[in-house]
């Protein structure tokens, strides 16, 4: 099996797989980093959204092959060497913005991206960003919250 090197949460891993594999795998798997979530397996839940160079994306349809030099975040690396959570995560810590908490993980990486480039957005903004992560929960009112509240802070 062929290595990759990847540049996980500021780390440089290195892993023996196909490069067909999926990322998500990898990460979970090989790497045990289980922020990410296999929800459909098919681009279209968002439970296993990770950063690309800080964008939001998900990692169960992309290979390990495609990755490169690419820097991946998990919801592990959003906190820093302390422990200390990052500020949308306090944020739905806060808010109790999880019932189930399989849709967390996307969520808050949709956030993250998102005050990333709207450090104020407004309620319309907050729904377009996270427009691909479902919650079965009905948990959305306090996600917006969360999200807003983490606005506020950053």
């Amino acid at each position: 099996m062929p290595a990759f090197n990847l540049h996980i949460n500021g780390s440089l891993k290195t892993v023996d797989t196909e490069p067909d594999t999926p990322l998500l795998y990898v990460l979970r798997d090989d790497l045990g980093l289980n922020g990410p979530k296999f929800g459909c397996g098919l681009s279209q839940c968002g439970a296993c959204m990770v950063l690309l160079d800080g964008r939001a994306t998900t990692s169960c349809m992309i290979s390990v092959s495609s990755i490169g030099e690419t820097k991946i975040t998990t919801l592990e690396g959003l906190a820093d060497s302390n422990g200390k959570l990052h500020a949308v995560q306090d944020a739905f810590v806060q808010e109790q913005a999880a019932q189930c908490g399989y849709c967390l993980n996307g969520m808050v990486m949709a956030a993250v991206d998102l005050l990333s480039k709207n450090p104020q957005p407004d309620e319309a903004a907050i729904k377009e960003a996270l427009r691909f992560n479902l919650c079965r929960c009905g948990t959305h009112t306090r996600i917006i919250k969360a999200v807003k509240r983490a606005a506020n802070t950053l």
